[in-house]
């Protein structure tokens, strides 16, 4: 079965709710039926809400659904787990649930307003990101809403609307679903938002209802199917006529591609754009790892004082710059620092292309647009001959002598030996994001990291949530002790769940980013013993083995049993690393995003 993952048009959702009627008057019912009871009577026995939602999940590619249960979601939880196709993943916290990831869209499930407010901080992390997650919550009983009543697990007003209110600012479509009529709308509608605007949706279901019979429900639902989104045809023309003349005027121009590549499914246009322009070829930070970086014209990463070195002077340097699917904030900008200019930029989102000071084109969609344009565009190599001309290789780090204290700069020379198209990388936010930004990935090597919303402890539930969605490829994770203090539980869903990753804990005493943007004494955290820690998780059930490094040859050592004897168990590594040892790049990015927060009030 195939889906278009796009929005419903309003003629797909007349036509499905008149599916609904249709269904009622074949089941014997009114479409406007008030005795749910005899409704129920009526229907098989598994046309239940639970078992319907169970299954659009499957539908729509869910394999792992991420819970933390709580007595308004346990009834939900059981139809959703008797659904063959899909596992039930236990969490430690609701945090780590809503961090966890799966192919292409992910699902949690957490109890009423305890559990939904503690996973929000993660689904802003997915909005901020265009992740589509289905993030369900068990709700009260139909029968308490509207009578003044005060519930547990609320904040103790006699009103259930707080949570909802929260989830409006961080989803792009919320469903409280309590009563039966309308809950197949209005679950379909949800999933069918969340896979058209690529952002996360909250479902909320009274907890009396998930295993009531109703005729909607039927036992083998008409499959989910999402009508094509379309590029306006004489808006698509105009937008490449117009960016073909832009382009052709420069002298050496350069495309960079962003993070949004990914919610507009156009990686394969971009990489079709590079091949037929010639142009010099740059990813933004958050972009990394979305098209192969052995492209013959890619030049590294933009990120402005603090990218690959050469691709900042050639970006800077052009005439002209396409931009696919950029986010310019003050961490990808360095403080607003890049020496970009309006006038030489063409802007590509997901959904409208921008030239320049103008015009503008909207309804015109990247994948299309960049296809278009890849057949139209004049080549011109000139920006990538500059860059080979004045590129330079990278040195190499000093190197260690004998039982020297590890440094960082060693430390990721191994995990560079390490990669293959079996790998993923996590990148923590931290120093880690810059020292991860400068690995170079093999092609088939996944990449992962958070930047837009930069959470700390985000890649411990991402680890467990990519690990289980995508078991071919082994988890490298690179985590910081500050950020790891966070989410440190869910070490023990990862061993539950037999998964083989590889973390390497980087033990520096402190929050090392913040330090580095503006020192005190709040950056200080209680060290740990963190291989002791997770030796305590583990207590002898399932496969996780630790190691505690100092120096190289520890940790050449650790990495030759993590990737031979213990290649089929979970890898904890300890490295101990100086509390000042830094990339010189996080040096520079905390100075300027300094200087960013410290201006003063502008003159009123």
């Amino acid at each position: 079965m195939s889906f278009i993952f796009h929005c419903h048009s309003r003629k797909y959702q007349k036509s499905y709710k008149n599916h609904n009627m249709d269904n009622s008057v074949a089941n014997g019912t009114s479409s406007c039926i008030q005795d749910t009871h005899s409704s129920s009577i009526m229907a098989s026995p598994d046309a239940t809400l639970g078992r319907h939602l169970a299954r659009r999940l499957v539908e729509i590619g869910v394999g792992d659904v991420f819970s933390v249960p709580g007595d308004f979601n346990l009834t939900l939880l059981d139809h959703l787990i008797a659904e063959p196709k899909l596992k039930n993943i236990g969490c430690c916290n609701e945090l780590n649930a809503g961090y966890a990831r799966d192919r292409g869209v992910g699902a949690c499930v957490v109890t009423f307003t305890v559990g939904g407010l503690s996973v929000i901080n993660a689904i802003g992390g997915a909005y901020s990101e265009n992740l589509p997650i289905i993030c369900i919550v068990g709700g009260p009983n139909t029968n308490d809403y509207g009578t003044n009543r005060i519930l547990h697990h609320t904040i103790g007003l006699p009103h259930f609307s707080q949570e909802l209110r929260c989830f409006q600012t961080v989803t792009c479509y919320q469903a409280v679903v309590n009563n039966l009529e309308d809950a197949h709308e209005q679950i379909d509608r949800a999933i069918a938002t969340a896979l058209k605007e690529s952002k996360p949706v909250y479902i909320s279901i009274s907890c009396n209802l998930p295993a009531i019979p109703h005729p909607t429900f039927s036992r083998d639902p008409i499959p989910f199917c999402l009508s094509p989104r379309l590029s306006n045809k004489r808006g698509l023309e105009a937008a490449v006529d117009a960016a073909v003349a832009f382009l052709s005027k420069a002298v050496k121009p350069v495309m960079i591609g962003g993070p949004k590549l990914r919610a507009a499914k156009a990686c394969d246009a971009f990489v079709e754009l590079a091949d037929s322009s010639g142009y010099a070829m740059a990813m933004m930070p958050s972009a990394k790892g979305l098209v192969a970086e052995q492209h013959p014209h890619f030049i590294g990463t933009y990120w402005g004082a603090v990218g690959t070195s050469y691709c900042a002077e050639i970006v800077e340097s052009a005439d002209a710059y396409l931009f696919a699917g950029p986010i310019f904030n003050d961490y990808s900008s360095v403080g607003y620092s890049l020496l970009i200019k309006r006038e030489k930029t063409l802007i590509v989102q997901p959904d409208r292309v921008v030239i320049g000071n103008g015009p503008a084109f909207g309804c015109v969609f990247m994948k299309d647009f960049l296809s278009e344009l890849a057949k139209k565009v004049k080549k011109n190599e000139t920006a990538y001959e500059n860059y080979r001309r004045i590129f330079v290789p990278e040195g190499t780090p000093l190197k260690s002598q004998p039982n020297e204290p590890l440094r960082v700069n060693v430390l990721f020379q191994h995990i560079q030996k390490m990669l293959s198209a079996d790998n993923a990388v996590i990148a923590e936010t931290g120093d880690s994001w810059f020292n991860c930004q400068k690995l170079k990935l093999p092609e088939g090597c996944g990449y992962q990291f958070q930047m837009q919303y930069g959470s700390i402890g985000w890649s411990v539930g991402a680890t467990l949530g990519y690990a289980q969605s995508v078991p071919e490829k082994r988890v490298i994770s690179c985590i910081g002790d500050g950020s790891f203090q966070v989410t440190a539980q869910d070490v023990s869903t990862m061993i539950r769940c037999d998964q083989k990753s590889i973390i390497f804990l980087i033990n520096n005493g402190g929050y090392t980013i913040e330090v580095e943007i503006h020192d005190g004494p709040y950056n200080v955290i209680k060290n740990w013993n963190y291989t002791g820690l997770v030796d305590a998780i583990h207590n002898g059930e399932g496969n996780c083995w630790t190691q505690k490094v100092k120096t190289e040859e520890e940790l050449i050592e650790a990495i030759a049993t993590a990737t031979g004897e213990k290649k089929d168990c979970l890898c904890f590594i300890e490295v101990i690393v100086h509390k000042d040892d830094t990339s010189k790049e996080l040096l520079e990015w905390g100075s300027r995003v300094c200087s960013a927060n410290g201006r003063p009030p502008n003159p009123q």
